[in-house]
């Protein structure tokens, strides 16, 4: 079974049901506690009373600086949503470290941006280097991925659009809430990574639903592709992409070719004008609520709870 680990201010917890158990651990980073399992096993098997985990406050269990990156349109909804039709190529894109926040931190709009979207998604936290020209089979994935973490890829997209620039309308300070669990894997659950279900909602409203058997490019495809360029070490973060649901969507295909004639000025302002009577974007006062868990429990990352609020 899974072990899950919080972080805190004051130090790395195994998570027990509803309370927690302190690791004696002298790790500060995701990637030395990854290479103390003793103490992690230790602190599981210690029958200690422990602390209620309702009465800590959840850091990131992925510390930074670390690698970020992330996989493009690997959801077969999310490929509908966005307009795309055929094979979807893999593609892949850095997100800044310093986008990392925690699973109850407040998500700050920028001020400039106007379109703020999430993307509920599957962290998968590296236990081994993945040097270039690794193949990994399915077999493999518990010699390379340690664990697993909720992840929301909050996304200026705005920015994103006009500029075709992923790196930073993704990178934003809070642009990556992640955890509050970081679940430690033992071989025999990679086998239950289908039925892992992910959940969004905004205000309690249901936006994105989806399991992992809509996924594209599965974990160990993915890793394979990654490593024929992008190197990874323990500690380190792939994001493998949302379901549907976003409130980004392309448009009709009429209303697409229509907008086709316009002059690209027009055309983008035409576009805006439109997103932004959008009530699925992002706005101050709303809570993104997110879950990732298999039905029977087996594998359960916690709830992620984030209020967004505007940059003055």
């Amino acid at each position: 079974m899974s072990t899950n680990i919080l972080r805190t201010t004051d130090g790395w917890w195994v998570a027990l049901g509803d309370r927690a158990v302190p690791i004696d651990t002298k790790a500060t980073t995701t990637t030395e506690l990854l290479a103390d399992r003793p103490a992690v096993r230790e602190a599981a098997l210690s029958g200690a009373a422990g602390t209620p985990v309702a009465a800590l406050t959840p850091l990131s269990p992925v510390t930074t600086p670390c690698r970020v990156v992330a996989q493009m349109v690997n959801y077969r909804s999310h490929a509908r949503d966005s307009g795309f039709t055929g094979d979807i190529p893999p593609a892949f894109f850095r997100k800044a470290s310093g986008s990392v926040s925690g699973p109850h931190e407040t998500i700050v709009r920028p001020p400039h941006v106007r379109l703020l979207d999430y993307e509920i998604e599957l962290g998968l936290v590296m236990g081994a280097p993945l040097p270039i020209g690794t193949v990994v089979d399915e077999r493999d994935l518990p010699s390379y991925v340690a664990g697993l973490v909720i992840t929301n890829d909050v996304s200026a997209r705005d920015v994103q659009l006009t500029r075709t620039q992923f790196y930073e309308s993704k990178s934003y300070p809070t642009f990556t809430p992640t955890g509050p669990f970081l679940s430690l894997l033992e071989p025999e659950d990679f086998a239950h990574l289908p039925d892992l279900r992910l959940r969004l909602s905004v205000n309690g409203e249901p936006r994105q639903d989806h399991t992992l058997a809509d996924m594209i490019v599965h974990p160990a495809r993915a890793l394979t592709l990654l490593s024929r360029f992008q190197p990874l070490a323990p500690g380190d973060l792939l994001l493998t992409g949302t379901p549907g649901g976003t409130a980004l969507k392309a448009p009709p295909k009429p209303v697409e070719k229509l907008a086709a004639l316009l002059p690209p000025a027009m055309k983008w302002k035409v576009f805006f004008n439109a997103q932004a009577k959008n009530p699925r974007y992002l706005r101050h006062g709303d809570v993104v609520t997110a879950t990732i868990a298999t039905p029977d429990g087996r594998i359960e990352l916690g709830e992620q709870r984030t209020p967004v609020t505007h940059a003055s």
